[in-house]
C-alpha cells in the first residue's frame, strides 16, 4: 500500500463515519423501494448493521453519503464490497467500479478481504474527488 501522500485528498466537507451505518440509508431505501425490499437489498446491509468492515463518508451540508460495505450474503463463497451513494436530494444509487471481492474458502490467497476492502476504499475516495466536481 502506498504512503498517505499517494492517496487522494478528500474534500473537507466529507466526514468519515465508520462506527455505525447512518440511518439515512434505511430511510431513503424504504422510500425508494418499500420497507420489505429495502430490508433485503444488498443482503440486508442497510437494515442490520452487522457486517464489517465498512467505510462511510457523510456530507452534512448536503445530506449525502457514500458507503463501502459487504453487499453479498454471508453464505456466498465469493464476498464482494459494494459502493453506495446517497446523493443530495434523496435516493440511493449503487456506484459501479472495479470489482472488489475475495473468496471465503481461500482467505489467505490474494485477493484477501483486506486487499478487497482497501481497493474499495480507494475507489470510494476517487469517486468523492470526481463527485465534488459536480456539486
Amino acid at each position: 500500500m502506498g504512503s498517505r501522500s499517494d492517496r487522494p485528498l478528500i474534500p473537507a466537507m466529507w466526514q468519515r463515519r465508520d462506527t455505525a451505518i447512518l440511518p439515512l440509508w434505511r430511510e431513503r431505501l424504504s422510500v425508494q423501494m418499500g420497507q420489505a425490499a429495502a430490508g433485503r437489498y444488498a443482503a440486508g446491509l442497510f437494515v442490520e448493521d452487522r457486517r464489517r468492515p465498512i467505510a462511510q463518508w457523510y456530507n452534512p451540508a448536503l445530506d449525502c453519503a457514500l458507503l463501502v460495505g459487504i453487499e453479498t450474503s454471508a453464505e456466498w463463497p465469493v464476498q464482494r464490497f459494494g459502493l453506495f451513494y446517497a446523493p443530495a436530494g434523496g435516493g440511493v444509487v449503487r456506484v459501479r467500479t472495479n470489482i472488489h471481492q475475495w473468496y471465503i474458502r481461500r482467505p489467505q490467497q490474494s485477493p484477501t478481504e483486506d486487499e478487497a476492502f482497501a481497493g474499495a476504499v480507494r475507489s470510494a475516495e476517487a469517486f468523492l474527488q470526481v463527485e465534488m466536481g459536480f456539486l
